[in-house]
């Protein structure tokens, strides 16, 4: 049987640099995709603005009683039978955090999908960079970069992601405040619980989480056939199977059974989940968690899923 996908070994220590600088040649593409998709994403849309203490006007809404009769707008109110308040806009700044896994396990892509996941997690987490940034939040990256509020919030990203050492794991939240956003892209094949262990306690402190889990198609259809050798990425472990295809329908429901719990673990914690495929456009994701950062009600659009 053809082989359907691939991985890049693991880079052993001594090889660390070379590693390093693969990954500096792929951010500045992503950063250009990025910016791509940002555009189209929030063209029309009007950032996440929210009414508070500021300069600038927002909106007029109706005058509830109790409300200081100084934010009374006497010339609009004058225009009909109903008094109005003049709301201006909230000028503090929100600190948003993004992280995206670029471990072994994320530089697999296969036949059936557009882009590896590392490519995607990085186009994804700039993406938001942009759009957040253009909303005027603070944008920062746990271990790679402190947050910054700054039109150029993504590029900054971007170079500091080209700087920073390989990293492996989940980051190091300690420098993260309760009151902050935190966004986590990777795959998360690791067992359900064992995520949960490293997540609970971040909920708990009072981070409000978002989570992207970023799967390759392969990794959910599994189109194996014959005898097929499977690798781990992150630890060299091979297996092989004499016919493949005996185990699909086993492997698939493990796989939905991870995922399940994975969801279910989150949403217990109050904190969003989004299965992402690298087969479907970016631009869904990143529409999924802007609304849950923007407070909006809605649900991930991630089609073609298990």
């Amino acid at each position: 049987m053809a082989s359907i996908g691939q991985i890049v070994a693991r880079t052993p220590s001594g090889e660390v640099l070379s590693r390093a600088q693969q990954r500096a040649m792929l951010v500045p593409d992503c950063l250009v995709e990025a910016r791509r998709i940002a555009n189209t994403v929030i063209s029309g849309w009007h950032g996440r603005r929210k009414r508070g203490i500021g300069e600038n006007f927002w909106q007029f809404r109706p005058y509830s009683q109790g409300e200081s009769m100084s934010r009374i707008d006497w010339r609009r109110s004058a225009r009909d039978d109903h008094t109005y308040v003049r709301d201006r806009e909230w000028e503090a700044a929100h600190t948003i955090w993004l992280w995206a896994d670029l471990s072994p396990s994320m530089m697999y892509k296969s036949t059936l999908g557009a882009v590896s996941k590392e490519s995607r997690a990085l186009v994804l987490m700039l993406a938001l960079a942009e759009i957040l940034a253009r909303s005027g939040e603070r944008i920062g990256c746990p271990g790679v970069m402190e947050p910054v509020s700054a039109r150029n919030a993504a590029e900054r990203l971007a170079t500091a992601i080209m700087l920073s050492p390989l990293a492996e794991g989940l980051p190091n939240t300690g420098m993260i405040r309760s009151s902050s956003d935190l966004v986590l892209i990777g795959d998360f094949l690791d067992p359900a619980d064992k995520v949960m262990e490293r997540l609970g306690p971040l909920a708990r402190r009072g981070l409000r989480g978002h989570v992207v889990e970023i799967a390759d198609p392969a990794e959910e259809v599994f189109p194996y056939a014959g005898r097929t050798e499977f690798t781990d990425p992150e630890t060299g472990e091979k297996l092989t199977a004499g016919r493949a295809e005996i185990i699909r329908e086993d492997y698939q429901r493990a796989y939905r059974a991870r995922r399940d719990s994975l969801g279910e673990g989150l949403r217990h914690l109050g904190w969003t989940f989004t299965p992402h495929r690298t087969d479907r456009p970016a631009s869904e994701a990143l529409v999924a968690v802007h609304m849950y950062l923007s407070g909006m009600p809605g649900r991930a659009t991630h089609g073609g899923l298990l």
